[in-house]
């Protein structure tokens, strides 16, 4: 990894107020090492960390990415019950899911309007709203 790289990385830890283990700074060089968001699933970082040769094992990419969600740094788009997005974009917006390659994408946040949402249950409110689109090739 190269110094602006591991710097970004570094950074980005500490700004979630995570420690820099070594293990950490792997996962967040890819993550954000080159400065482009991404979207990952724990396998496909798992595949990256080993293709650097660093030896990272897939329940602590499994653990990173929760630790990193936990701290702010990350979210989880929840494509279906089964297959879960780690998305290093933070601010509000909706996704492509393309349906043949699995593949997780941004969708413009100002084309998006929701005008309606369904009248909540007593005693709660919304948290956040997620929006997947999933697509097809006709």
């Amino acid at each position: 990894m190269g110094d602006q790289a591991l710097q970004r990385a570094t950074d980005w830890l500490a700004k979630g107020g995570l420690r820099p283990t070594r293990q950490r700074v792997v996962l967040a060089g890819l993550l954000v090492g080159d400065g482009i968001d991404r979207h990952v699933t724990a396998e496909s970082l798992f595949a990256a960390s080993n293709d650097t040769g660093e030896g990272v094992s897939l329940a602590t990419v499994y653990n990173t990415l929760r630790a990193f969600c936990e701290a702010g740094l990350m979210q989880e788009v929840v494509v279906d019950g089964s297959k879960s997005y780690f998305d290093t974009r933070m601010d509000d917006h909706p996704h492509f899911y393309w349906e043949a390659t699995a593949e997780l994408t941004d969708a413009r946040a100002d084309q998006l309007e929701i005008t309606r949402l369904p009248d909540l249950p007593e005693g709660t409110e919304i948290s956040k709203v997620d929006v997947v689109i999933r697509l097809r090739r006709t």
